[in-house]
């Protein structure tokens, strides 16, 4: 178990300490279940009546949090970055994979740089380079002339396909799939014939990738994902998508193919966004977003209607199947109206 004292914590995080800069802290937990050698944090109001109850060691929180609040403190203007900054530092994550395995498949052509670990039964085909201390999880399959930066995490039964190129210090969870074919499918007569996939995917610096992912490489050109992004579990992104700089995309979100989404977006989980299109910097979709159109305004954008009880839905439902029919009576009563208001004038 990690520990630390709370002086040492405020220094690796960026907060001011008050209180008892020497309590060994060893784990973070959350306000009601905090005990006396762990650390919480408060960043809003409506969780006041908890931070006075917590019997948490510490807590991150705001300076005017002080007011009300005796106990030991880290104070920052972001007690919620404080609370991600102390896990890292607390985190007690076992390593994917420790030292080369005997099992491990390594092709006398693939460069492995310092210190990087291969779990047992990967495979790392020909001409692949994996940059320092890389750590390759158990079952992962690397392809030919694959490139992999330093300081990064790939876990356990990873596919990375062929010539697919990743940056620094990524992170890719368990089952994800980077570099499958995108679905490139002509018709003739009643069938499909194959497209085969000839580009690849090219993965920026810094980027996550949650487990079950599959990121399809580019039929011509590429599918890049550029520095900072971030992408939960169960989700696809199809062929030649471009997604910018820190940009977020939650759990089961779909993109299609030939999309471009800017910087700084955040995609809600279980959206359906178009491809051959693009969509601006600083967007935001929310949940179970269906995205038909570009988007060229920053801003919140949002689609479908949110839950109901089943009774009230019913007659939601049934009126939604007559808009037409009301547009239409509407649009004949407004001109009966103006027909109306004419008539008096004269």
């Amino acid at each position: 178990m990690s520990q630390i004292t709370l002086a040492e914590l405020a220094d690796k995080i960026g907060a001011k300490c008050h209180g008892n800069g020497t309590l060994v802290i060893n784990k973070v937990a959350s306000l009601g279940h905090a005990g006396p050698n762990e650390i919480a944090f408060f960043s809003d109001a409506k969780y006041l009546d908890a931070l006075n109850a917590s019997k948490a060691g510490a807590v991150i929180l705001p300076e005017q949090a002080l007011e009300v609040y005796t106990g030991n403190a880290l104070v920052m203007a972001n007690p919620y970055l404080g609370f991600a900054l102390a896990a890292q530092v607390l985190d007690t994550t076992p390593a994917p994979a420790s030292g080369i395995a005997p099992s491990a498949v390594i092709d006398s052509t693939a460069q492995l740089g310092n210190g990087v670990c291969v779990g047992a039964n990967v495979v790392i085909e020909a001409g692949a380079v994996i940059g320092d201390n890389t750590e390759i999880g158990p079952g992962t399959f690397i392809g030919k002339e694959a490139k992999i930066g330093p300081n990064g995490r790939i876990w356990a039964n990873v596919s990375i396909y062929h010539r697919v190129e990743i940056g620094a210090e990524c992170v890719i969870q368990s089952g994800a799939v980077i570099g499958s074919d995108g679905f490139g499918n002509a018709p003739d007569k009643g069938r499909w014939v194959k497209i085969p996939q000839l580009g690849t995917v090219i993965i920026g610096d810094r980027v996550r990738i949650g487990a079950n992912t599959c990121v399809d490489r580019g039929a011509l050109d590429n599918t890049i994902i550029a520095d900072g992004v971030v992408i939960d579990n169960l989700c696809q992104i199809a062929h030649n998508c471009e997604i910018g700089e820190n940009t977020a995309i939650a759990g089961a979100a779909t993109f299609a193919g030939s999309l471009k989404i800017g910087k700084n977006c955040m995609v809600g989980g279980a959206s359906v966004v178009n491809g051959h299109m693009e969509i601006c910097d600083n967007v935001i979709i929310t949940g179970m977003g269906m995205v038909m159109r570009p988007i060229d305004k920053p801003g919140v954008y949002s689609s479908g209607i949110p839950l109901q009880s089943n009774k009230e839905w019913r007659k939601t439902a049934a009126r939604t199947l007559r808009i037409d029919d009301m547009h239409k009576r509407i649009n004949k009563l407004e001109k009966q109206l103006a027909a109306a208001a004419s008539s008096a004038k004269e």
